[in-house]
């Protein structure tokens, strides 16, 4: 009989990571946490870095806590958040910690550069990325800028995934989908783009050689094994974007569908063949991204539960009291589905609000960036936290609807079910929502997609599985998701007119 194969997986967030590890038996998966950890912003000297050395030892311990249970690993899998990068020196050794995509440096960089280096229209038109100020390039062009000493003397770029591997193993790749993030490659190329590159000053040979999801980098080095008590486990190249190992793990049937991957932030998609890059997809600001076995991850990103977040962490700072129970209660004694339920019992679509409008990006108050939305609209301005709770429901489902009949238009296929992926896939009014908007069946889970799609990659190195389609099988065997059919159509039509006169795009 073949023993049972466990994966481990690292999976990176900007705030926390953990490891884990992963089985496939009888075409159903199993995970099971190892270690959590806190990643640690460091602020110093005006910038701010992340500790890839605290990285690295963490991943060093969830290794040791797998040897000490005595599991044998048949490979690991690292996935990270994107765009940041690791600068290596010609001696090997790591030129200090990496810059983290927030320091401020990156604020007037992309402006500054769009406009004295290569035009914004000629930047896309090779790409396919949307505009955010902290992308790869605008890091880069800035540190360059500043004579970053880092920079200068760096023999090798590493993207944060293929850094850590490197750490593990000695060898330096650069994996597509981590670098689709960096607003530096040619999506029908599939390589680094030698103008793009030049215009920072940088050859090709800075960065690793290009390799695919589900290719082995290497095995642990001696060193590891030995810090470890492992053995020579082969390190694989799985999704290292976070999101492409998230989107690999959509339990669809076929390619006909679309994916939201909902949390604090929305990524709105669909997997295609090949990059849309179009005057309207550059209009829109649609992005194209790495996916898994040469496909493409057409997306865009929209405002998610970041609204719904702050507000709440107002209500608790400020000590606001709900009526739930039969009593009035503190904000931070109410559960999620109770504020959230509260906000059913109130009139629907009282207030609406463009979710990515400026306004609501970074304000000292969300409550008040809401309230100052609607009034300026000339809409009654929403006060409880019911009401206002609603007013976010109702908006985020309105914007949602806007996206996907956009991305209907981009689509080669109809669009015929929208697969809800992550943390959000929890939120049952907002899913409901979701599918009475966009008058699309809805279909909610994994909650944990860039575990499962990064466990899945290296079962498929593995040979456990051979495609993305029996992955996406062996995942929905192994799941009961929740299906949520459109409801209210003249409601929501009716609401969805307003929503544009409101917004105005």
């Amino acid at each position: 009989m073949e023993s049972k194969k466990y994966f481990f997986a690292v999976d990176l967030g900007a705030t926390s990571g953990r490891t884990i590890i992963g089985t496939i038996n009888d075409s159903k998966f199993e995970l099971e946490e190892v270690t959590r950890f806190p990643n640690n912003l460091i602020e110093q000297g005006g910038h701010f870095y992340w500790d890839i050395y605290a990285l690295y030892f963490e991943i060093i311990k969830g290794l040791k806590e797998v040897a000490r249970r005595g599991l044998e690993i048949t490979s690991i899998g690292i996935d990270t958040w994107g765009v940041d990068f690791v600068f290596i020196g010609d001696d090997g050794a790591i030129l200090r910690n990496p810059r983290a995509y927030r320091d401020p440096i990156t604020f007037d960089a992309m402006d500054d550069y769009l406009k004295h280096v290569i035009s914004k229209k000629e930047v896309y038109d090779v790409t396919g990325i949307q505009f955010l100020n902290f992308n790869s390039i605008f890091q880069l062009y800035a540190m360059k800028r500043e004579g970053n000493s880092a920079f200068m003397n760096a023999q090798k770029i590493l993207f944060v995934p293929d850094a850590l591997s490197w750490m593990l193993t000695g060898n330096e790749v650069c994996e597509y989908t981590i670098a689709s993030t960096s607003q530096l490659l040619d999506p029908r190329t599939k390589q680094l783009d030698e103008r793009l590159l030049a215009s920072l000053g940088l050859t090709r040979s800075k960065f690793g050689k290009m390799v695919n999801p589900g290719t082995c980098i290497g095995v642990l080095t001696d060193e590891v094994q030995k810090l470890t008590g492992l053995g020579a486990v082969p390190v694989i190249a799985v999704a290292g974007h976070d999101t492409g190992s998230a989107v690999a793990a959509v339990p669809a049937k076929d390619e006909k569908f679309a994916y939201l991957s909902s949390g604090t932030w929305s990524l709105m998609g669909i997997e295609t063949k090949d990059a849309i890059i179009s005057e309207l997809s550059y209009e829109r600001n649609f992005t194209n991204e790495g996916g898994i076995e040469g496909t493409t991850r057409f997306l865009k990103n929209i405002c998610g539960m970041w609204l719904y977040e702050r507000c709440r962490l107002e209500w608790i700072s400020s000590g606001e009291r709900l009526e739930v129970r039969g009593e009035s209660i503190p904000l931070s004694e109410v559960s999620h589905p109770e504020l959230q339920g509260s906000a059913m019992q109130v009139e629907p679509f009282r207030s609406i609000i463009n979710p990515d409008d400026q306004l609501f990006a970074a304000p000292a108050s969300m409550i008040g960036a809401i309230q100052q939305y609607c009034r300026k609209t000339n809409q009654p301005v929403p006060e409880t936290p019911a009401e206002i709770c609603r007013c976010i429901f109702d908006s985020l489902a309105l914007r949602y609807r806007q996206v996907f009949q956009w991305m209907q238009e981009f689509a080669p296929f109809k669009l015929e079910v929208l697969h809800i992926i992550g943390g959000g896939s929890l939120n049952k009014y907002l899913n409901q929502f979701t599918a009475n908007s966009t008058g699309a069946t809805v279909l909610a889970g994994p909650q944990e997609g860039t575990a499962i799609g990064n466990i899945m990659l290296q079962a498929k190195a593995a040979g456990q599985v051979k495609d993305i389609w029996e992955m996406r099988q062996i995942i929905a065997n192994s799941l009961e998701l929740v299906k949520y059919e459109p409801q209210d159509k003249a409601a929501w039509d009716a609401a969805f007119d307003k929503y544009l006169r409101i917004t105005k795009q």
